[in-house]
């Protein structure tokens, strides 16, 4: 183990030296703050000691520094004049691991480094258990979701904004899971543990009783994560369960994913657009590479996140942006969905630019009937 020892007195530094080295460590030193700042920029360390009365910056100073550029080293601050209130405060910030008062027999410091690491190994095997028991217990409220009658869907209507007609539904993951009780954490789950394609299964599913509910004609928006197009197979066979829909549904992707650097992204998207699929590109504004998924996919809907739609009645410059939307939507024969419409203003001003299909509270609240 490499330990990091600062003092500036040149008497005790070769001391501890030599009784570290004693006990099985490997040693750098500095004899000021400075030159242990420029040491802990150049190598890692296992542990420092490190006196308090430095010339600038102090012991504490570096040790602040130290926790920031490698947490993982155990701090030991030395020292024969204690600033109790500062050294207080760096303890509980978790700056300082452990205290030794000066003088202190030589013996005295490896009994304390060694205390500070034994402390330091039990931690982190505790947090490793920790976070290998939280991830077993999320797999196992996620197979519960899926095994269990927890997950449903909910639809929230799209109305036409020149005439307010319902014309489709978007399908809204729900849970009644105690622990995983939204469609975030489900996600997250699944992505955690690789199961994104089981849960696409248990949506496309749900998805086909639902096609059997609505009225005849009504569009269906589903919602794919984008990891979903990485593995053409599975997608054919999931979907394969909604082709005789194929002309009623739409397929949500948001443009937040990483989807343009996954592989075989083109190809299933291919399939999916033979067998009849359309494709929305989903909360268009809120991500970092909108325009080239929209170059990339030439989607048949666009969704236009709510952040843009909130307050758009208020906002110019959300009114140009939506009014560019929904030009070039016109342009590329893609029509422009505004969702999160809360308010007769907001809808009023969607209209007057061009939005071709409004969703929102205004229009209805998620719901299990239709």
């Amino acid at each position: 183990m490499r330990v990091l020892v600062v003092e500036d007195d040149a008497k005790l530094r070769p001391a501890l030296r030599a009784a570290l080295e004693r006990g099985g460590y490997g040693v750098q030193e500095a004899e000021n703050g400075s030159e242990a700042l420029r040491r802990m920029a150049e190598g890692d360390y296992d542990a420092a000691v490190v006196d308090f009365q430095l010339p600038p910056p102090d012991g504490l100073e570096v040790l602040k520094q130290l926790r920031r550029m490698q947490p993982r080293c155990v701090r030991v601050l030395m020292s024969g004049a204690l600033d109790l209130p500062a050294v207080m405060s760096a303890v509980n910030r978790g700056e300082v691991s452990r205290i030794i008062a000066k003088p202190f027999r030589l013996e005295a410091i490896l009994t304390t480094l060694e205390e500070a690491i034994c402390a330091r190994t039990r931690l982190e095997e505790f947090c490793v258990g920790a976070r290998r028991d939280g991830f077993d217990l999320q797999r196992r409220h996620l197979e519960e979701c899926l095994s269990g009658d927890l997950l449903r869907l909910a639809m929230q209507p799209i109305v036409d904004a020149g005439t307010g007609a319902v014309c489709g539904y978007e399908a809204l993951l729900r849970s009644r899971h105690a622990v995983l009780d939204s469609p975030m954490r489900i996600i997250a789950a699944a992505e955690s543990h690789d199961m994104l394609g089981r849960l696409g299964d248990w949506v496309t599913s749900a998805a086909a009783r639902w096609l059997d509910l609505l009225p005849a004609g009504a569009t269906l928006f589903i919602n794919v994560h984008p990891n979903e197009l990485s593995d053409l197979e599975a997608v054919r066979r999931r979907f394969e369960t909604l082709r005789p829909w194929t002309e009623r549904i739409v397929l949500e992707i948001t443009e937040r994913g990483s989807m343009l650097q996954l592989a075989g992204w083109q190809q299933t998207l291919g399939w999916l657009s033979s067998a009849g699929f359309r494709i929305a590109v989903d909360d268009l504004g809120s991500g970092y590479n909108s325009l080239a998924v929209l170059a990339e996919l030439q989607p048949a809907f666009m969704k236009v996140d709510m952040s843009i739609v909130h307050h758009l009645d208020r906002e110019e410059r959300k009114q140009r942006l939506v009014d560019l939307l929904a030009r070039f939507a016109r342009a590329t024969a893609s029509r422009l969905i505004l969702e999160g419409i809360e308010t007769d203003a907001e809808a009023g001003t969607a209209r007057r630019l061009g939005v071709d299909l409004l969703q929102g509270y205004l229009f209805g609240r998620p719901s299990f009937t239709v």
